[in-house]
């Protein structure tokens, strides 16, 4: 059983990533879903605790244990961190090293691997500074699956659209099947860098 650590953003498409849950959770994962506050605007935490069967954080004080920050746990415990839907806005905070949600504080500490499946306007999508982040995600060892052309919530036609679950359920097998490589080449075990930094003074 692998664990997958699943971002929710604030986007339309928040409602495919209770169907993505329940498929990762059929395919064996344990799956512990992170929202950010938007997210909760377009569904509800219950809705994936109850498909996961792990209790959903929401917030950097969503503590579970009252020495050891939930986040700091989950990036951790992560074998894959999946963002999925992902927004410009936590796109671009990530890419820029911003941490001041449970979402964020996560994708710094996890040595994981990254997946990201972006659903926005194509008009933002395509935004130069949407690609250069995505590119600098992209440069650090994130990989991006979608998104994809159709019809928009927004009313346009364009590429901005959620890749399709199936997909990126096989996408994320795909990756926990290979040699783990986390964000920025990182591949040092957490054990390994308490160690290192057990014998720094």
């Amino acid at each position: 059983m692998k664990t997958i650590v699943l971002g929710v953003c604030g986007s339309i498409a928040a409602y495919k990533s209770a169907d993505l849950t329940s498929k990762l959770v059929k395919r064996g994962h344990s799956v512990y879903v992170v929202m950010t506050a938007n997210a909760t605007q377009f569904i509800g935490a219950m809705t994936f605790q109850t498909l996961s069967k792990n209790p959903v954080t929401s917030g950097v004080f969503d503590e579970r244990e009252s020495w050891r920050p939930t986040h700091i746990d989950l990036a951790d415990r992560a074998d894959l961190f999946l963002i999925a839907p992902a927004t410009a806005n936590v796109i671009a905070k990530v890419a820029l090293g911003i941490s001041d949600d449970a979402l964020t504080s996560i994708a710094l500490a996890t040595r994981a691997p990254f997946l990201i499946a972006p659903a926005m306007n194509g008009k933002m999508w395509l935004h130069p500074a949407t690609q250069q982040n995505a590119t600098t995600l992209r440069t650090r060892g994130a990989e991006f699956i979608g998104p994809e052309e159709g019809m928009l919530a927004c009313g346009y036609e364009g590429v901005g659209r959620l890749w399709n679950v199936d997909e990126i359920v096989e996408k994320a097998d795909e990756i926990l099947l290979q040699k783990p490589e986390g964000v920025d080449g990182r591949v040092e075990s957490t054990k390994k860098i308490k160690r290192k930094s057990a014998k720094i003074r």
